[in-house]
C-alpha cells in the first residue's frame, strides 16, 4: 500500500506533507547549485560545509528510518528485503544496498545511535562503526545489558569528538573503558585473536609486468604495515620537501614507491639467515666486455633476469651483491671482492666530509646518501675516502645512467649534463 494513502498514529495523512517536505529540499539544493562557490566568502564557505556534513547525516537518517520500515516494499517486489528494489530500481550496486538495509536495521536496534542521527550529530559512517561493535558486546556473553546501554552512550558521545576510523578503535576496547577489572583479560585476548588472524592473513605476491617493474601486493599487519609507512613517511616526506622548494610536483606514491626501493637496496643483509655458513647474497653474472661499457647487459640472480649493466654497476656500490665477472669462455675470472662496500665508519667519516649529496643541483642531507665509488670499483677503484663520495638515491642512479655524462667540479662536485 502507498505510504501517501496511509493514516498515521496522528489521524492525519503524511502524503501531502512528505512530498512538500522532498519539494522544499530539492528546491533548496537547486537554489545552491544554481550559485558558484568561488565567489562565496570564506566563512560562507566554512558555514556550508558544516552544515551540510550535519543535513547529510539527518538525510541518512530518514533513509534509514524508511529502509527498516520497508518491509512492504520487499513483500511487494518478492525480494528478501528492500535491497534487492534498491538494486533493481535504483541501480544500487548489491553489496551497497544489503548494507545500507543492514545499517538500517542495526540503528532501529539502538535509540541513541538513531538520535545522533536524526541530530546531525553521528554521520554514517560513525553509526556504522557504533552498530558494528554494540553488535559484538550484545554477542558477548560476559556483558550485561548495562554495559550495552552504557557502550551505546559512551560511544555516541565520542562520535561527537572522533573520527570514524579513531571511534572503530575506541570501539574494540570501550568495555575495558567500561569495567577494567571485568574486560581487560577479554580485551587482551581478543587482540590476541586479532593478530593471529593477522597473521593468517599476510602474504605476498610479485609479478613481473615485462617492462622492467614488477607488481607487488601484500597484506600485513597493521602493526608492520604502521612500521612500514613510518619508514617510506621519513624517506619519502624530505625530498617531497626538497622538491617543492625546487618548484617541482612529484606524486607522493612515487616517491613513497622510491622510499621502498631504497629500504630494499639498503637493507642490512647480516640480519638475513645464514645458507650454507654464507650470508643470502644477490649474484651479477656479466661478462667483463660488458662490465667495462656504459651499455650492456647483466643477469640478476640465478634465473637470468636481465638489468643493465649501468643498474648493476650502481647496485653494486650499496648492496651485498657478488658480481661474477666472465671471461670470452665463460670462465670466471673475478668472484667479487667484499672490500667494495664503503666500512661504516668511512660512511660516517663521508657524512662529516660531504655534509650531503655531491650532486651540484642537489641539497639532499647526508643521511638520505649513499656511497659511490668515483672510480668504479669493477675497474679496479678502491674502497678508500680519496675515492668515495656521498650521492642520494636518485644522482646515484643518474651518475649510473649512460644518457648522462658527468664532471667532478674543483669543490668536489659532480655536474650532471644529458648525453645527446
Amino acid at each position: 500500500m502507498s505510504l501517501g494513502h496511509e493514516i498515521d498514529h496522528w489521524d492525519t495523512n503524511p502524503g501531502d506533507a512528505i512530498g512538500a517536505a522532498l519539494t522544499a529540499i530539492e528546491t533548496s539544493l537547486e537554489d545552491l547549485l544554481s550559485t558558484d562557490p568561488v565567489y562565496w566568502r570564506t566563512e560562507q564557505k566554512k558555514d556550508v560545509l558544516e552544515r551540510l556534513e550535519r543535513l547529510q547525516a539527518q538525510q541518512a537518517a530518514v533513509k534509514l528510518r524508511v529502509l527498516a520500515a520497508a518491509g512492504d516494499i520487499a513483500e511487494e517486489t518478492g525480494a528478501k528485503d528492500a535491497s534487492g528494489w534498491l538494486r533493481t530500481e535504483l541501480l544500487v550496486d548489491k553489496a551497497v544496498a544489503r548494507a545500507q538495509v543492514k545499517l538500517a536495521a542495526s540503528v532501529a536496534k539502538y535509540e541513541r545511535v538513531a538520535a545522533g542521527l536524526a541530530a546531525g550529530e553521528v554521520s554514517q559512517d560513525k553509526a556504522r562503526v557504533i552498530t558494528k561493535a554494540l553488535d559484538a558486546i550484545e554477542a558477548d556473553p560476559a556483558a550485561s545489558t548495562e554495559d550495552l546501554v552504557l557502550a551505546e552512550k559512551l560511544l555516541v558521545d565520542y562520535a561527537t569528538r572522533l573520527t570514524a576510523n579513531e571511534l572503530k578503535v575506541v570501539g574494540k576496547r570501550i568495555l575495558s573503558e567500561i569495567d577494567p577489572e571485568r574486560f581487560e583479560q577479554a580485551e587482551a585476548a581478543a587482540l590476541h585473536r586479532e593478530e593471529e588472524l593477522a597473521a593468517r592473513r599476510t602474504f605476498f605476491t610479485s609479478r613481473d609486468n615485462g617492462d622492467g617493474t614488477i607488481d607487488i601486493h601484500a597484506r600485513i599487519s597493521r602493526a608492520v604495515g604502521v612500521r612500514l609507512r613510518t619508514i617510506l613517511d621519513s624517506l619519502a616526506q624530505p625530498r617531497k620537501l626538497s622538491a617543492e622548494d625546487k618548484g617541482i610536483k612529484a606524486p607522493y606514491d612515487r616517491l613513497l614507491g622510491q622510499a621502498f626501493a631504497r629500504v630494499i637496496e639498503t637493507y642490512d643483509v647480516d640480519q638475513l639467515p645464514r645458507h650454507g655458513g654464507h650470508a643470502t647474497t644477490v649474484f651479477i653474472t656479466m661478462s667483463v666486455a660488458d662490465l667495462r661499457k656504459d651499455l650492456g647487459t647483466a643477469a640478476l640472480g640465478f634465473d637470468g633476469d636481465q638489468i643493465t649493466a649501468a643498474e648493476a654497476r650502481r647496485m653494486a656500490c650499496n648492496a651485498d651483491l657478488i658480481p661474477v665477472v666472465l671471461g670470452t669462455d665463460s670462465e670466471i675470472l673475478d668472484l667479487g671482492r667484499t672490500t667494495r662496500l664503503a666500512h661504516p665508519i668511512q660512511h660516517r667519516a663521508l657524512r662529516l666530509r660531504d655534509q650531503g649529496c655531491q650532486a651540484e643541483d642537489c641539497d639532499a642531507p647526508a643521511a638520505w646518501t649513499e656511497a659511490h665509488h668515483l672510480q668504479p670499483w669493477s675497474q679496479g677503484g678502491k674502497t678508500d675516502m680519496a675515492n668515495l663520495v656521498l650521492l642520494c638515491a636518485s644522482d646515484h642512479r643518474r651518475i649510473h645512467d649512460p644518457d648522462y655524462a658527468h664532471e667532478r667540479l674543483p669543490d668536489g662536485r659532480i655536474r650532471f649534463a644529458r648525453r645527446t
